[in-house]
């Protein structure tokens, strides 16, 4: 009975692993190896206008035309601390011409957060989302949040949890975005 079990424990594996590699571009896609989960099909990102960490007002419709990587966080946030180098370094990889990148927090305290970045030895633009609204907007249920919107607009990934950012996996999804524009 243990062999029968062991044999069809297998079976079934392989099975499995036959699916994935014969469906076309499952195996291969970078969105299924980051784990990023894909917004129902011409799903827009809401406007937004939050101020910076320096005081200066960001508007999401001056970003139009450019692939637009949003990460909510705090500094509360254990994973969130653990993922923001690589959210530099992605960021250092990808051409500012077409990518954006914009974290946003609803901690209040400008001080606390200047601090936790200089610790983290990082540089980041911050946004406040002190009304939560815009978290609302996006559904932040969690942090840290990552939100990809194409450059149309699009939201085309969604990611709750931390990730390694500058894996080649993460870079490969914003250069797809950046040149498919989804």
């Amino acid at each position: 009975m243990h062999r029968l079990l062991t044999r069809l424990g297998i079976a079934m594996l392989l099975l499995a692993l036959s699916v994935v590699m014969t469906v076309p571009g499952l195996a291969s896609d970078p969105f299924v190896s980051l784990k990023l989960s894909r917004p129902p099909a011409g799903s827009m990102a809401a406007p937004f206008e939050l101020t910076t960490l320096d005081g200066k007002v960001v508007k999401s419709s001056e970003l139009a035309g450019k692939v637009v990587l949003v990460n909510f966080w705090a500094t509360w946030c254990g994973p969130c601390k653990e993922e923001m180098p690589s959210l530099a370094r992605l960021q250092k990889q990808l051409d500012p011409a077409q990518f954006a990148f914009l974290t946003v927090t609803t901690d209040p305290q400008r001080q606390g957060i200047t601090y936790f970045l200089s610790q983290l030895g990082i540089s980041l633009p911050v946004l406040f989302d002190e009304d939560q609204e815009v978290s609302r907007t996006f559904m932040v249920r969690g942090l840290p949040t990552t939100i990809v919107i194409a450059r149309d607009g699009t939201l085309v990934g969604r990611a709750v949890g931390p990730r390694a950012w500058d894996s080649p996996e993460a870079v490969a999804v914003m250069r797809q975005v950046m040149e498919s524009g989804q």
